[in-house]
């Protein structure tokens, strides 16, 4: 049985193992309802500060680089159930990008994680979340790790 209740779900993911749970409940529903997943990652620009120079470029290639591994991991999971995922690499404050993206694009669902990486990171990608959460006018699945 099949619904039409999603045709546009966006899987925010930040790459970690965490994620996993995350993007697997996503692909379940794009496979129920014959969504279109869009795979996104956001490159954190905001937290690489201005004044910091040394390095920068070579960070935000790393940083580049992570979230095109992310969002292929997305790619492959939803090939491998039959899903289309069509990867979206942004720029900027995760949580107002991801809102942005979905308020513009005809997004039905926001599916994301709720930890993210470890330590700060793991706390940042918490607010993220909760941001998303506090001021999306799309609805959010926040799906917890087994951690």
């Amino acid at each position: 049985m099949t619904s039409d209740f999603c045709r546009n779900i966006v899987i925010a993911t930040d790459g970690s193992e965490n994620n996993l749970k995350a993007i697997s409940y996503g692909i379940k529903l794009a496979k129920l309802s014959r969504a279109t997943v869009y795979a996104l990652h956001v490159i954190d620009t905001y937290s690489l500060s201005q004044s910091w120079t040394a390095g920068k470029e070579t960070m935000y290639e790393v940083l580049k680089k992570d979230g095109q591994k992310a969002t292929v991991k997305v790619k492959e999971y939803g090939e491998a159930s039959g899903v289309e995922v069509k990867e979206v690499l942004l720029e900027g404050h995760p949580s107002n990008e991801i809102i942005d993206f979905a308020e513009k694009n005809d997004i039905d669902l926001i599916v994301m994680g709720t930890l993210g990486k470890t330590g700060l990171d793991r706390f940042l990608m918490g607010s993220v979340a909760e941001n998303v959460i506090r001021h999306s006018k799309v609805p959010v699945l926040v799906v917890h790790s087994e951690k």
